[in-house]
């Protein structure tokens, strides 16, 4: 089975071994086509991403050039296949994803399911997540492509977060509280305006006993928003803060008869 890496460093393996683009025309070349998830991509917009506005002489015969030799690259790793993957017309190319997998593809299906799976079986749901996080080897389609390939960027890194979010969801609904924290620190340091996060780090704070740090970890993103942004929290995260303030027993870990924790 072939596999396509773009959530880290862009790679293509088989049983037959890998492949690792060095060139930029190359991958950009190779990133647009796999981020269009298997949908014709015109020349013109195959053009842009690969070279901008830094147009070559002879583009289109530079273009069917860097075509050719990724072809040849993509059928060295699957010998036993009669068709190409990469697949033109007179208005564009083509990468056909059948058998084939794209990391990015398997980790929004992934979270889709543990979405659905959260409410009933965060067990199921937080082992879902940190399998699919694990796919993640690091920043995604940091370097090459124009306008396909950073919307691409923002789309998955937005579908990292989300998973993110859920995890915590899940890991909090286990009573897990304790040991995220960590975990939730980092998330609010890399998303310092992430109001979720920020509520889940709270949530976290006074299940562990600590109210102080969680009413001080409100008190930090609202001077935050309100000196970037020029905004005030949203109200759920106000009424986060005004239940730890009065320890609303909802506020309690999961389970019979858990006790709320008091911070005189």
């Amino acid at each position: 089975m072939l596999e396509f890496f773009v959530l880290g460093r862009l790679e293509a393996r088989s049983g037959h071994g890998g492949t690792t683009l060095r060139g930029s025309f190359q991958r950009s070349l190779l990133l647009t086509l796999l981020v269009s998830e298997g949908r014709m991509v015109s020349s013109e917009a195959l053009v842009q991403e690969v070279w901008g506005e830094a147009l070559p002489g002879g583009v289109g015969n530079a273009l069917q050039a860097h075509v050719s030799r990724l072809r040849k690259k993509l059928d060295a790793l699957e010998p036993e296949r009669t068709r190409t993957r990469l697949v033109g017309d007179p208005h564009g190319y083509q990468l056909l994803l059948d058998g084939a997998t794209l990391d990015a593809g398997v980790f929004a299906r992934s979270v889709r399911e543990a979405r659905a799976a959260v409410p009933e079986s965060p067990h199921h749901a937080r082992d879902t997540l940190r399998a699919a996080l694990r796919r993640w080897r690091g920043p995604a389609l940091t370097d090459v492509g124009g306008v396909l390939c950073r919307s691409a960027a923002a789309r998955y890194d937005e579908n990292r977060i989300q998973a993110l979010e859920l995890l915590f969801d899940s890991e909090l609904a286990l009573g897990n509280h304790t040991h995220i924290l960590g975990e939730l620190r980092e998330a609010c340091a890399g998303n310092p305006l992430r109001e979720r996060f920020c509520e889940q780090l709270m949530l976290a704070l006074y299940r562990s006993g600590r109210q102080a740090e969680a009413l001080e970890t409100y008190r930090q993103l609202r001077s935050r928003l309100t000196e970037e942004l020029g905004i005030e929290p949203s109200p759920l995260l106000r009424r986060t803060e005004r239940a730890i303030l009065r320890h609303d027993p909802l506020l309690a870990p999961p389970g019979p008869g858990a006790p709320v924790p008091f911070v005189a």
